[in-house]
Protein backbone atom coordinates (compact mmCIF):
# COMPACT_ATOMS: atom_id res chain seq x y z
CA UNK A 1 0.00 0.00 0.00
CA UNK A 2 1.06 3.25 -0.79
CA UNK A 3 -0.20 6.60 0.64
CA UNK A 4 0.97 10.01 0.27
CA UNK A 5 0.21 13.59 1.40
CA UNK A 6 1.47 17.37 0.74
CA UNK A 7 2.19 17.41 4.77
CA UNK A 8 3.29 14.34 6.12
CA UNK A 9 4.27 15.03 9.81
CA UNK A 10 8.28 13.68 9.74
CA UNK A 11 10.94 14.84 12.16
CA UNK A 12 9.09 17.61 13.55
CA UNK A 13 7.57 19.27 11.01
CA UNK A 14 4.67 18.78 7.76
CA UNK A 15 6.69 17.60 4.48
CA UNK A 16 5.00 16.10 0.98
CA UNK A 17 5.83 12.55 0.91
CA UNK A 18 4.80 9.25 0.28
CA UNK A 19 4.79 5.92 2.85
CA UNK A 20 4.90 2.83 1.59
CA UNK A 21 2.98 -0.01 4.38
CA UNK A 22 3.19 -3.34 3.97
CA UNK A 23 1.22 -5.20 6.27
CA UNK A 24 1.58 -3.97 9.63
CA UNK A 25 4.95 -1.78 9.16
CA UNK A 26 6.03 1.36 7.24
CA UNK A 27 8.56 0.18 4.64
CA UNK A 28 9.87 2.92 3.00
CA UNK A 29 9.37 7.16 2.96
CA UNK A 30 9.92 8.50 -0.72
CA UNK A 31 9.45 12.07 -1.73
CA UNK A 32 5.95 13.36 -3.00
CA UNK A 33 4.50 11.59 -6.23
CA UNK A 34 7.61 9.86 -6.39
CA UNK A 35 6.22 6.17 -6.99
CA UNK A 36 3.12 6.17 -9.28
CA UNK A 37 -0.36 4.38 -7.85
CA UNK A 38 -0.31 6.24 -4.59
CA UNK A 39 -3.53 7.05 -2.71
CA UNK A 40 -2.96 11.11 -2.24
CA UNK A 41 -4.60 12.78 0.96
CA UNK A 42 -3.73 16.27 -0.67
CA UNK A 43 -3.57 18.60 1.54
CA UNK A 44 -5.10 16.49 4.31
CA UNK A 45 -2.68 16.21 7.43
CA UNK A 46 -0.65 12.19 8.03
CA UNK A 47 0.16 11.74 11.48
CA UNK A 48 0.84 9.07 13.90
CA UNK A 49 -1.40 7.50 15.54
CA UNK A 50 -2.63 9.05 18.81
CA UNK A 51 -1.55 7.02 21.83
CA UNK A 52 -4.17 6.99 24.85
CA UNK A 53 -2.22 5.76 28.45
CA UNK A 54 -5.46 7.10 30.80
CA UNK A 55 -9.10 6.28 29.29
CA UNK A 56 -11.20 4.00 31.40
CA UNK A 57 -13.99 3.36 28.64
CA UNK A 58 -16.47 4.91 25.83
CA UNK A 59 -19.73 3.52 24.56
CA UNK A 60 -21.29 2.25 27.92
CA UNK A 61 -17.96 0.44 28.93
CA UNK A 62 -15.78 0.46 31.40
CA UNK A 63 -12.42 -1.68 32.35
CA UNK A 64 -14.00 -2.41 35.41
CA UNK A 65 -16.93 -4.00 34.06
CA UNK A 66 -15.16 -6.63 32.67
CA UNK A 67 -16.80 -7.15 29.69
CA UNK A 68 -15.54 -8.49 26.56
CA UNK A 69 -18.07 -7.45 23.78
CA UNK A 70 -17.45 -3.74 25.33
CA UNK A 71 -13.67 -3.87 25.56
CA UNK A 72 -14.06 -4.95 21.65
CA UNK A 73 -16.52 -2.15 21.12
CA UNK A 74 -14.45 0.57 22.67
CA UNK A 75 -11.11 -0.91 20.57
CA UNK A 76 -13.30 -0.82 17.24
CA UNK A 77 -14.88 2.37 18.50
CA UNK A 78 -12.11 4.55 19.48
CA UNK A 79 -10.20 5.20 15.57
CA UNK A 80 -12.92 7.36 14.97
CA UNK A 81 -11.05 9.70 17.06
CA UNK A 82 -7.62 8.85 15.76
CA UNK A 83 -6.40 6.56 18.58
CA UNK A 84 -4.56 3.58 17.81
CA UNK A 85 -3.41 2.34 20.76
CA UNK A 86 -4.97 2.37 24.60
CA UNK A 87 -4.18 1.72 27.93
CA UNK A 88 -7.35 0.44 29.52
CA UNK A 89 -7.26 2.05 32.74
CA UNK A 90 -9.08 0.46 36.29
CA UNK A 91 -10.29 2.61 38.89
CA UNK A 92 -10.10 1.63 42.91
CA UNK A 93 -12.61 -1.09 43.24
CA UNK A 94 -12.62 -4.70 45.23
CA UNK A 95 -9.71 -7.18 44.54
CA UNK A 96 -12.68 -9.19 42.72
CA UNK A 97 -13.95 -6.20 40.71
CA UNK A 98 -10.02 -5.74 39.72
CA UNK A 99 -9.34 -9.25 39.39
CA UNK A 100 -12.23 -9.96 36.53
CA UNK A 101 -10.77 -6.31 34.97
CA UNK A 102 -7.79 -7.39 34.51
CA UNK A 103 -8.84 -10.89 33.54
CA UNK A 104 -10.64 -10.00 30.73
CA UNK A 105 -8.38 -7.54 29.17
CA UNK A 106 -5.83 -10.10 28.70
CA UNK A 107 -8.74 -12.22 27.40
CA UNK A 108 -9.59 -10.02 24.90
CA UNK A 109 -6.10 -9.43 24.09
CA UNK A 110 -5.61 -13.19 23.68
CA UNK A 111 -8.58 -13.97 21.80
CA UNK A 112 -8.60 -11.14 19.45
CA UNK A 113 -10.36 -8.18 18.35
CA UNK A 114 -10.07 -5.01 15.84
CA UNK A 115 -9.14 -1.12 15.64
CA UNK A 116 -6.81 0.58 18.69
CA UNK A 117 -4.00 -1.76 20.14
CA UNK A 118 -3.61 -2.64 23.55
CA UNK A 119 -0.22 -1.78 24.52
CA UNK A 120 -1.48 -3.04 28.25
CA UNK A 121 -3.03 -1.99 31.71
CA UNK A 122 -3.09 1.48 33.19
CA UNK A 123 -3.64 0.06 36.83
CA UNK A 124 -5.01 3.28 38.84
CA UNK A 125 -5.21 2.52 42.42
CA UNK A 126 -6.02 0.92 45.09
CA UNK A 127 -2.66 2.43 46.16
CA UNK A 128 -3.58 6.08 46.70
CA UNK A 129 -4.57 8.56 49.36
CA UNK A 130 -7.55 9.39 50.95
CA UNK A 131 -7.83 13.69 50.63
CA UNK A 132 -6.66 13.45 46.86
CA UNK A 133 -8.66 10.13 46.10
CA UNK A 134 -11.10 12.16 43.55
CA UNK A 135 -13.91 10.01 42.09
CA UNK A 136 -11.97 6.57 43.41
CA UNK A 137 -14.30 4.95 46.11
CA UNK A 138 -12.49 5.28 49.60
CA UNK A 139 -13.37 1.81 51.32
CA UNK A 140 -10.89 -0.05 48.55
CA UNK A 141 -7.83 2.18 48.70
CA UNK A 142 -5.35 0.02 50.17
CA UNK A 143 -1.42 0.06 51.40
CA UNK A 144 0.49 -1.26 48.35
CA UNK A 145 2.50 -4.01 48.82
CA UNK A 146 4.68 -5.73 46.35
CA UNK A 147 2.82 -9.36 46.79
CA UNK A 148 -0.52 -8.15 46.16
CA UNK A 149 0.73 -6.62 43.26
CA UNK A 150 2.40 -9.98 41.72
CA UNK A 151 -0.81 -11.44 42.25
CA UNK A 152 -2.51 -8.42 39.92
CA UNK A 153 0.44 -9.14 37.04
CA UNK A 154 -0.32 -12.82 37.54
CA UNK A 155 -4.09 -11.98 36.71
CA UNK A 156 -3.54 -9.91 33.85
CA UNK A 157 -0.52 -12.03 32.38
CA UNK A 158 1.74 -9.21 32.38
CA UNK A 159 -0.36 -6.76 30.74
CA UNK A 160 0.46 -4.05 33.52
CA UNK A 161 2.55 -1.99 31.86
CA UNK A 162 1.74 1.40 34.26
CA UNK A 163 0.43 1.89 37.55
CA UNK A 164 -1.05 5.41 39.40
CA UNK A 165 0.44 5.10 42.85
CA UNK A 166 0.54 7.83 45.79
CA UNK A 167 4.49 7.97 46.84
CA UNK A 168 3.93 8.91 50.45
CA UNK A 169 1.50 5.56 51.03
CA UNK A 170 4.49 3.25 49.55
CA UNK A 171 6.31 2.79 52.71
CA UNK A 172 10.19 3.03 51.93
CA UNK A 173 9.30 2.87 48.12
CA UNK A 174 9.34 -0.62 48.09
CA UNK A 175 6.84 -1.11 44.98
CA UNK A 176 7.79 1.91 43.13
CA UNK A 177 11.40 0.10 43.54
CA UNK A 178 10.06 -2.66 42.26
CA UNK A 179 7.89 -1.70 39.47
CA UNK A 180 10.92 0.55 38.24
CA UNK A 181 13.17 -2.62 38.05
CA UNK A 182 10.56 -4.88 36.21
CA UNK A 183 9.84 -2.78 33.60
CA UNK A 184 6.40 -1.08 34.81
CA UNK A 185 6.04 2.40 35.10
CA UNK A 186 5.09 4.25 37.98
CA UNK A 187 3.19 7.41 38.17
CA UNK A 188 2.79 9.48 40.79
CA UNK A 189 -0.99 10.71 41.75
CA UNK A 190 -4.32 11.04 43.72
CA UNK A 191 -1.57 12.06 45.69
CA UNK A 192 -0.97 14.42 48.99
CA UNK A 193 2.81 14.10 48.47
CA UNK A 194 4.91 17.13 49.38
CA UNK A 195 7.79 18.54 46.17
CA UNK A 196 10.23 16.75 48.73
CA UNK A 197 8.08 13.73 48.52
CA UNK A 198 7.65 13.33 44.93
CA UNK A 199 11.26 13.93 44.10
CA UNK A 200 12.14 11.03 46.75
CA UNK A 201 9.73 9.07 44.58
CA UNK A 202 11.35 10.29 41.09
CA UNK A 203 14.72 9.13 42.88
CA UNK A 204 12.90 6.14 43.97
CA UNK A 205 11.69 5.13 40.38
CA UNK A 206 8.46 7.19 39.62
CA UNK A 207 8.99 8.11 36.11
CA UNK A 208 5.15 10.18 35.20
CA UNK A 209 2.73 11.97 37.00
CA UNK A 210 -1.23 11.19 36.67
CA UNK A 211 -3.40 13.63 35.45
CA UNK A 212 -1.05 17.04 36.62
CA UNK A 213 -3.06 19.60 37.80
CA UNK A 214 -5.92 16.79 39.40
CA UNK A 215 -5.79 15.08 41.88
CA UNK A 216 -2.51 16.33 43.70
CA UNK A 217 -1.15 19.06 45.95
CA UNK A 218 -1.11 22.15 44.22
CA UNK A 219 2.30 25.01 43.68
CA UNK A 220 2.43 27.58 45.72
CA UNK A 221 5.45 29.47 45.62
CA UNK A 222 6.14 28.36 49.14
CA UNK A 223 4.97 25.02 49.06
CA UNK A 224 5.66 23.66 45.58
CA UNK A 225 3.47 20.24 45.63
CA UNK A 226 3.21 17.48 43.02
CA UNK A 227 2.30 20.41 40.86
CA UNK A 228 5.44 21.91 41.35
CA UNK A 229 7.75 19.04 40.61
CA UNK A 230 6.10 18.49 37.51
CA UNK A 231 7.38 21.71 36.52
CA UNK A 232 10.78 21.20 37.90
CA UNK A 233 11.64 18.06 37.14
CA UNK A 234 12.51 18.12 32.92
CA UNK A 235 12.88 15.06 32.69
CA UNK A 236 9.81 13.14 34.24
CA UNK A 237 6.86 12.26 32.43
CA UNK A 238 3.25 14.43 33.12
CA UNK A 239 -0.71 13.28 31.78
CA UNK A 240 -2.73 16.19 31.36
CA UNK A 241 -5.97 15.79 30.66
CA UNK A 242 -6.40 18.49 27.48
CA UNK A 243 -10.00 18.94 27.89
CA UNK A 244 -9.95 22.76 29.33
CA UNK A 245 -12.14 21.33 31.94
CA UNK A 246 -9.75 19.49 34.23
CA UNK A 247 -7.31 22.87 33.63
CA UNK A 248 -7.62 26.03 31.93
CA UNK A 249 -6.13 26.24 28.69
CA UNK A 250 -3.84 28.84 30.42
CA UNK A 251 -2.63 26.08 32.95
CA UNK A 252 -2.50 23.89 30.17
CA UNK A 253 -0.48 26.27 28.18
CA UNK A 254 2.11 26.92 31.71
CA UNK A 255 2.17 22.98 31.95
CA UNK A 256 3.18 22.49 28.38
CA UNK A 257 5.88 25.37 28.15
CA UNK A 258 7.49 24.16 31.43
CA UNK A 259 7.62 20.50 30.26
CA UNK A 260 9.03 21.15 26.89
CA UNK A 261 8.67 18.96 23.89
CA UNK A 262 9.47 15.63 25.32
CA UNK A 263 7.98 15.08 28.44
CA UNK A 264 4.12 15.94 28.39
CA UNK A 265 1.57 13.48 27.44
CA UNK A 266 -2.24 14.06 26.83
CA UNK A 267 -4.66 12.12 27.94
CA UNK A 268 -8.41 11.70 27.95
CA UNK A 269 -9.05 10.17 31.17
CA UNK A 270 -12.45 9.45 29.34
CA UNK A 271 -15.52 7.61 30.86
CA UNK A 272 -17.68 5.32 29.57
CA UNK A 273 -19.76 8.01 29.25
CA UNK A 274 -18.11 8.82 26.36
CA UNK A 275 -20.53 8.71 23.39
CA UNK A 276 -23.51 9.61 24.64
CA UNK A 277 -25.64 13.14 25.17
CA UNK A 278 -24.78 15.84 27.78
CA UNK A 279 -27.30 14.62 31.27
CA UNK A 280 -26.69 10.73 30.58
CA UNK A 281 -26.09 9.51 34.19
CA UNK A 282 -23.79 6.16 34.61
CA UNK A 283 -22.23 4.96 38.08
CA UNK A 284 -18.52 4.85 37.59
CA UNK A 285 -16.29 3.26 40.43
CA UNK A 286 -19.51 2.86 42.47
CA UNK A 287 -20.70 6.65 42.74
CA UNK A 288 -22.94 8.05 40.13
CA UNK A 289 -22.02 10.51 37.51
CA UNK A 290 -23.72 12.93 34.99
CA UNK A 291 -22.23 14.46 31.82
CA UNK A 292 -22.47 18.60 31.65
CA UNK A 293 -22.85 20.21 28.80
CA UNK A 294 -19.30 21.23 28.06
CA UNK A 295 -18.42 16.93 27.95
CA UNK A 296 -16.99 17.08 31.28
CA UNK A 297 -18.19 14.14 33.87
CA UNK A 298 -19.02 14.78 37.55
CA UNK A 299 -20.30 13.29 40.81
CA UNK A 300 -23.84 13.57 40.97
CA UNK A 301 -23.50 13.80 44.79
CA UNK A 302 -20.68 16.59 44.95
CA UNK A 303 -20.78 17.98 41.89
CA UNK A 304 -16.59 17.20 41.72
CA UNK A 305 -15.16 16.42 37.99
CA UNK A 306 -14.96 12.13 38.18
CA UNK A 307 -13.38 12.17 34.53
CA UNK A 308 -14.21 13.46 30.93
CA UNK A 309 -15.82 12.15 27.42
CA UNK A 310 -12.86 13.96 25.74
CA UNK A 311 -11.90 12.93 22.31
CA UNK A 312 -8.01 13.04 21.24
CA UNK A 313 -8.65 14.97 17.92
CA UNK A 314 -10.67 17.57 20.16
CA UNK A 315 -8.04 17.31 22.68
CA UNK A 316 -4.96 18.46 20.07
CA UNK A 317 -7.65 21.01 18.39
CA UNK A 318 -7.48 22.67 22.29
CA UNK A 319 -3.68 22.22 23.00
CA UNK A 320 -3.31 24.07 19.51
CA UNK A 321 -5.97 26.34 18.56
CA UNK A 322 -7.06 27.64 22.09
CA UNK A 323 -4.33 26.52 24.89
CA UNK A 324 -1.57 28.02 21.77
CA UNK A 325 0.79 25.33 22.74
CA UNK A 326 3.48 24.87 20.10
CA UNK A 327 2.05 22.08 17.20
CA UNK A 328 5.32 20.11 17.69
CA UNK A 329 4.71 19.58 21.46
CA UNK A 330 1.06 19.31 21.43
CA UNK A 331 1.97 16.29 18.44
CA UNK A 332 4.21 15.19 20.52
CA UNK A 333 1.95 14.88 23.73
CA UNK A 334 -0.24 12.65 21.88
CA UNK A 335 2.29 10.38 20.08
CA UNK A 336 5.69 9.98 20.38
CA UNK A 337 5.97 11.29 24.52
CA UNK A 338 3.54 8.40 25.58
CA UNK A 339 5.67 5.97 23.70
CA UNK A 340 8.67 7.12 24.94
CA UNK A 341 7.51 6.88 28.93
CA UNK A 342 6.31 3.52 27.75
CA UNK A 343 9.82 2.30 26.44
CA UNK A 344 8.13 1.69 22.71
CA UNK A 345 9.25 4.55 20.96
CA UNK A 346 11.41 2.00 18.54
CA UNK A 347 8.58 1.05 16.64
CA UNK A 348 5.71 3.24 18.02
CA UNK A 349 4.89 7.46 18.00
CA UNK A 350 6.58 8.48 14.28
CA UNK A 351 6.24 8.11 10.66
CA UNK A 352 9.50 6.52 9.63
CA UNK A 353 11.04 3.48 7.88
CA UNK A 354 10.28 0.72 10.62
CA UNK A 355 7.75 1.88 12.64
CA UNK A 356 4.75 0.41 13.10
CA UNK A 357 1.84 1.74 10.32
CA UNK A 358 -0.60 3.38 13.17
CA UNK A 359 -1.80 6.87 11.46
CA UNK A 360 -4.59 8.89 11.38
CA UNK A 361 -5.17 11.58 8.49
CA UNK A 362 -6.17 14.94 9.93
CA UNK A 363 -8.77 17.40 8.23
CA UNK A 364 -7.56 21.12 8.90
CA UNK A 365 -10.88 21.26 11.61
CA UNK A 366 -9.00 18.46 13.34
CA UNK A 367 -11.86 16.23 12.27
CA UNK A 368 -10.18 12.75 11.41
CA UNK A 369 -10.73 11.88 7.92
CA UNK A 370 -9.15 8.14 8.34
CA UNK A 371 -7.33 6.07 10.78
CA UNK A 372 -4.49 3.17 9.59
CA UNK A 373 -4.06 0.61 12.78
CA UNK A 374 -1.07 -1.72 11.87
CA UNK A 375 -1.73 -0.70 8.35
CA UNK A 376 -5.18 -1.51 8.54
CA UNK A 377 -8.14 1.13 7.07
CA UNK A 378 -10.53 1.61 9.63
CA UNK A 379 -12.43 4.01 8.49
Amino acid sequence: MLIQSKRVWIADQFIPAQIEIDDNKITDIYNYNEKVGAFDYGDKRILPGFIDIHCHGAYGFDTNDANAQGLRKWTKGIVNEGVTSILPTTITQSKEVLTNALANVAKVVEEGYEGAEILGIHFEGPYLDMEYKGAQPKEYITKPTIKEFQYYQKVAKGLIKYVTLAPEVDDEHELTEYLFKNGVVVSMGHSAATYEEAIMGFAHGARSQTHVYNGMTPFNHRKNGLVGAAYRVKGMYGEVICDGNHSTVAALYNFFNAKGPDYGIMVTDALMAKGFEPGTKFIFGGNEIEIYEDGSAHLVETKGLAGSTLRMNEGLRILVEEAMVPFNYAINACTINPAKCLRIDMHKGRIGVGYDSDLVVLNDDYSVHQTYCLGKVML
